[in-house]
């Protein structure tokens, strides 16, 4: 009988885990930008960056880190692609002779981070 019970417990930490990791997943992901380029206020240097995005797809705030830190903040739309993604994208677009990040899509995806409320 106590194996019935740890067997259960065990089973359902297990199936809590996958959740927890499956929904954090959802709202994140990797991209790695090639040339400088403005998130917010903020200029980010070519490199490896993590999105992390909270709200509502119409109303989201979202954090880019690098190594785990914060190095920007904006807020963003989540938009709705024809098919998933096939790769990690990152879309810049000019302003005022300032290269900004405008959509990211990730790998897989149906929807793309559109940053600054676009």
């Amino acid at each position: 009988m106590k194996f019935v019970k740890y067997l259960a417990s065990l089973t359902a930490f297990a199936l809590i885990l996958c959740v927890v990791a499956f929904a954090r997943d959802n709202k994140s992901g990797s991209f790695d930008l090639a040339e400088p380029a403005h998130v917010g206020s903020t200029l980010l240097q070519p490199g490896h960056y993590k999105a992390e995005w909270t709200g509502p797809d119409n109303s989201l705030q979202v954090t880019i880190l690098e190594h785990g830190k914060t190095v920007a903040t904006t807020e963003g739309t989540m938009k709705e692609l024809p098919s998933r993604a096939t790769a990690d994208e990152v879309t810049l677009k000019t302003v005022n002779d300032s290269r900004q990040v405008q959509q990211i899509e990730f790998n897989n995806r149906p929807g793309a981070l559109m940053l600054g409320g676009m």
